[in-house]
């Protein structure tokens, strides 16, 4: 049994079988973007075990077909088997086990890629200063201690969780979170505006003089889903008063954040989108935005910032512009876009520990395929020159 199945995992009929569910698994992808969107899409069908049916239910869900990351991983082991299986080492066959070697860091490197890195934003307007990035497409609920002036205590509960639903309960919050609604994609309307059979939100802040209504998923690549969520606050804690601080309508969509007092101390909600706080702040300098002449079209626009890093006592000026990027402390930030009248530049951070991995494999392979042909070519010009003349 036992060999039955190491034969099979080495076996080429299986490296035909993946070949073909990926290409399915691509042509089902792409067609699913005219309904769901690419980030949407790559979620479901390119980083996931297995596509799921149906994609949008909460309750029981089916495996359809396999994902992207069991094919990928199914291919990786299937050529490292079969080169264990099959190849035996010596001088003459070092240029095939070099390109095997490569094709095999090549597929380990996309799944970490695919596992592990991060990709956010940092805006940075004229003198400010940051020490975080944001997910642009993620979004959380911050609920802030503003007690302190110096420094605010947040707790962030992640769109994930939100998602969920149920009650959400944190040692550092008095109260704890029942989520009533979360509406992945919204629509405001003021009440004064709304339908007559139209109900607030919520009975506290902002979603008191709203009515909300959930909307299809954003699919163009330009658009994005707008968040909300409704949530009600209930103390907790040894003679607290149970009686209910009300429901809170929050959303991106309201950008200033909502305030209430309890325990006497003033808290904010805010849903934002997902922080990467780091260990160093950059500080805009200066933005330059060149155009060529007579034209709105771009022609190089360069972000000029402070880096300070405390703990490593690092202080210096860093440009970053077209094909410039800064690299530190293994993130990389590249010069991605600006607002408009050139009001504050746009940072891409790009946080891939894999990053490597492509270039590595593919010199492995150019230097296996040129080991390959020079020995058979050697071999060649030996043969031809021992072969007696006619």
């Amino acid at each position: 049994m036992l060999k039955r199945f190491l034969a099979f995992i080495s076996s080429l009929q299986l490296t035909l079988i993946c070949l073909c569910l990926a290409i399915v698994l691509v042509f089902a992808g792409t067609m699913a973007q005219v309904n769901f969107g690419i980030h949407e899409v790559q979620q479901r069908y390119f980083q996931s075990i297995f596509v799921w049916w149906p994609s949008a239910s909460q309750g029981l869900k089916i495996p359809v077909f396999p994902g992207g990351h069991l094919i990928g991983g199914v291919l990786l082991l299937n050529l490292i088997a079969a080169h264990l299986r099959r190849f035996r080492w010596s001088w003459k066959t070092l240029g095939i086990h070099l390109t095997h070697l490569g094709l095999i860091i090549i597929l380990a490197g996309g799944l970490f890629t695919d596992l592990f890195s991060v990709e956010s934003f940092m805006r940075l307007g004229p003198g400010e200063t940051k020490n975080y990035s944001e997910n642009a497409r993620t979004m959380e609920l911050a609920v802030i201690d503003g007690s302190d002036k110096e420094l605010e205590q947040v707790t962030a509960i992640p769109e994930a969780r939100l998602r969920q639903g149920g009650t959400i309960e944190d040692e550092s919050l008095p109260f704890r979170i029942n989520v009533r609604r979360f509406y992945q994609n919204s629509r405001f309307q003021p009440l004064d505006k709304a339908e007559q059979n139209a109900v607030a939100a919520s009975t506290e802040g902002e979603g008191s003089r709203i009515s909300v209504t959930e909307v299809p998923r954003a699919t163009a690549q330009n658009e994005r889903d707008l968040q909300s969520v409704v949530i009600e606050l209930v103390p907790t804690g040894n003679g607290a008063d149970a009686t209910s601080l009300g429901t809170w309508l929050v959303s991106d969509q309201i950008l200033e954040p909502q305030t209430f007092s309890h325990a006497g101390k003033p808290w904010r909600l805010v849903m934002r989108p997902e922080r990467y706080y780091k260990p160093y702040s950059l500080t805009l300098q200066k933005f330059t935005h060149e155009r060529y002449p007579g034209t709105q079209i771009p022609k190089n626009f360069a972000t000029a910032a402070a880096l300070k890093d405390p703990e490593r006592n690092e202080s210096r000026d860093v440009l970053i512009y077209m094909n410039h990027p800064l690299r530190y402390r293994g993130e990389t930030f590249f010069q991605s876009g600006f607002e408009k009248n050139d009001t504050a530049t746009i940072l891409q951070d790009v946080y891939n520990p894999s990053f490597v991995a492509p270039y590595v494999a593919c010199v492995i392979v150019g230097v296996g395929l040129l080991y390959q042909f020079a020995y058979h070519f050697v071999g060649f010009l030996r043969r031809r020159k021992s072969t007696p003349a006619r």
